[in-house]
């Protein structure tokens, strides 16, 4: 996953500093190298890393920082606030045109998923009320892109104007905006062609195409785990079009995430969307304050809520917390559950937009594949609509039979019920404000391993008022200790 090695790096740095409730300025120093070092890593361009890296410390050196009571959090906020303003400071939306329809231009060198991101940005702007968006094959070069277009057309319902490799973009472009025109489409997206290279034939065509439509919206696709190649294609792209703005390809892959870092530093465009995965709703506006805080490990639960709207029904939601309440969730409805966050994404990086589990020991090793899923799935349709509707009746020949139609051990059966019924007893409590009696069987699980397979020990669990009371005794306790000092 992208940023995961500079947001350890930059995790670990900041921790270091004033643990003894103090900061000096040899900290500091040692902090801002290995911030410098973090983001040099991670592939950030050298003049932005010095530019950032300066901030930072003429920040950090301030009096409020040093005679802070914690200096690590100030520091941290810092780090945050600048981390933000590297990205561009706020998410800067599309711009859709007064009279449609909106022209979307797509650039981009091949391979960097140009084509699938028409269909990703296809389906988000019918989300966001655009009824009708219309796709654009406009690389003739290359046929595959042409099927590969329709076939993202079909799937998701929309139409696709396309005359072959034998017409000019220029003129596919042009008939393609009349036609939309004509039939009233709200938006039309144009797929462009890529090249290996960025070449000038290729920019002259781009120039031809955007000087005989005039687009809204020139959007540049590149893959992030290119690296710095990414600014600089970033950099010829910008000069040759004056694009609008980026969207950053397979922040999902092996990347370390600089080009995020550095693209709107270096061509003082924005970044305005990230594809993190191949589905066609893995598309996601790009918000530089939430992404510096999943950088520095602080989670990004206002992502993780929007996530939850697109995919839970608010009806359904209110019928689920009764359940919950008076623990008559039953199977069926763990079904419906399991499905509604499979579309969310994968679990261990919906985990890490909820603030405070970074700080979960083994939460890095936690992951539930999507086969683990299919397993449980597949022991529970085993079960009979009636056993599913009444956990509490399934005896162990059920379970035997159980196992049997879906392949697993009895074994497997019988520890995912057991997990069902002690977290179903759990979310009761909880939702019943009963924290000690929950923290007490969340104990008892973890000594009996009756946890989720490949769930890292949770350790106990705290209301809110508890955990603010606790950092007033801490805060206490740290001036007493000061106190002390001074006599």
């Amino acid at each position: 996953m992208a940023f995961e090695a500079l947001s350890e790096r930059l995790q670990s740095s900041i921790s270091q500093v004033g643990k003894g409730g103090t900061i000096s300025e040899a900290d500091l120093k040692q902090m801002m190298r290995e911030i410098r070092l973090a983001l040099l890593e991670a592939d950030v361009n050298f003049k932005v890393v010095k530019t950032f890296v300066k901030k930072v410390n003429e920040r950090a050196l301030g009096s409020e920082v040093l005679k802070s009571l914690s200096p690590a959090q100030q520091v941290v906020k810092i780090v945050d606030e600048e981390l933000t303003e590297l990205m561009g400071g706020e998410q800067v939306p599309l711009n859709f045109s007064v009279q449609p329809p909106t022209i979307i231009m797509m650039a981009g060198l091949q391979g960097a998923g140009k084509t699938t991101t028409v269909g990703k940005l296809a389906k988000f702007v019918q989300e966001q009320g655009k009824k009708k968006p219309l796709l654009v094959a406009g690389d003739v070069y290359r046929p595959a892109a042409i099927d590969q277009l329709q076939t993202i057309g079909q799937q998701l319902g929309f139409e696709v104007y396309s005359q072959g490799t034998n017409v000019s973009p220029v003129e596919i472009a042009q008939n393609a905006v009349q036609q939309a025109r004509m039939n009233g489409n709200d938006v039309v997206l144009i797929d462009t062609a890529g090249r290996l290279h960025v070449n000038e034939e290729l920019m002259n065509e781009l120039r031809n195409i955007k000087a005989a439509v005039q687009p809204q919206e020139i959007l540049l696709t590149v893959d992030a785990m290119t690296g710095q190649d990414a600014v600089n294609v970033a950099d010829a792209f910008n000069e040759a079009l004056d694009i609008t703005g980026v969207v950053i390809t397979k922040l999902d892959g092996d990347t370390r995430g600089g080009a995020a870092l550095s693209i709107r530093s270096i061509i003082d465009k924005p970044i305005k969307f990230t594809g993190q995965g191949e589905q066609l709703n893995a598309l996601e506006p790009f918000y530089p304050d939430r992404m510096s805080s999943r950088i520095l490990g602080m989670g990004d639960m206002m992502t993780l809520i929007e996530k939850a709207q697109q995919d839970f029904d608010e009806e359904e939601a209110q019928k689920m917390a009764g359940k919950i309440k008076d623990a008559s969730f039953d199977f069926n409805d763990f079904l419906d559950q399991m499905d509604q966050v499979r579309k969310m994404g994968p679990l261990k990086d919906l985990m890490k937009m909820i603030p405070g589990m970074n700080k979960i020991p083994g939460i890095e090793d936690f992951n539930i594949e999507e086969k683990d899923m299919n397993r449980i799935k597949a022991v529970v349709q085993s079960m009979t609509p009636y056993e599913r509707e009444n956990p509490d009746v399934i005896s162990q020949n059920r379970r035997k039979r159980i196992a049997a139609g879906c392949g697993q051990s009895l074994q497997e059966v019988n520890q995912l019920i057991k997990q069902f019924n002690q977290t179903r007893q759990m979310m009761s409590q909880m939702s019943n404000g009963k924290m000690g009696s929950m923290n007490k069987m969340m104990n008892q699980m973890q000594q009996q391993g009756g946890g989720m397979k490949g769930m890292p020990p949770m350790g106990k669990i705290q209301s809110p008022e508890q955990i603010e009371k606790q950092k007033e005794q801490k805060q206490i306790a740290r001036l007493l200790k000061k106190k002390k000092k001074r006599k």
